[in-house]
């Protein structure tokens, strides 16, 4: 079993952080590879830790195993601030050994720490394997659908 420490993604880990989220991206959930200067952006944008934090999980060789990303919103039913963990992701051969447990663990305790009232988070409905992981963590499961549109403008002017 592989150890891994968790921590705050800093600069030096763009590279690597990179590659494992167009592992995520493009390989487990099969989306389109996004535009280089997008990924990079997004990256440098969660680096300042502003609008959202991404931690990672590290071997004790330095290789980058996995991440979590989190968003900051607001909660109008809450009247307050909340946090959004968009991504959990460990490749492949480190499943199950932890990483993502401690990964987790990372993003619940960053948001207690920071004052949000909640942490929340959607995974895909075919995806048996991510929810019994959140069910096992604690999570509860919401009655709320979640819905997504793509912008269009003109409609509505």
């Amino acid at each position: 079993m592989t150890q891994v420490t968790i921590r705050e993604a800093v600069m030096q880990d763009i590279p690597q952080l990179k590659t494992l989220m167009l592992a995520y991206i493009v390989d487990f959930y099969q989306y389109r590879q996004p535009e280089d200067e997008k990924l990079n952006g997004l990256i440098h944008q969660l680096l300042e830790q502003k609008e959202g934090i991404q931690f990672v999980a590290e071997t004790e060789e330095g290789t980058l195993v996995g991440f979590a990303t989190l968003y900051f919103t607001f909660s109008t039913l809450r009247a307050s601030k909340i946090a959004i963990m968009n991504d959990l992701f460990v490749i492949e051969a480190e499943r199950g050994q932890g990483a993502a447990a401690k990964l987790f663990a990372a993003c619940k305790g960053y948001a207690a720490r920071n004052g949000y009232a909640n942490l929340t988070w959607t995974t895909a409905k075919d995806n048996f394997r991510a929810q019994a992981f959140y069910d096992k963590m604690g999570g509860d499961r919401s009655d709320w659908q979640t819905y997504s549109v793509n912008p269009t403008s003109g409609i509505g002017d």
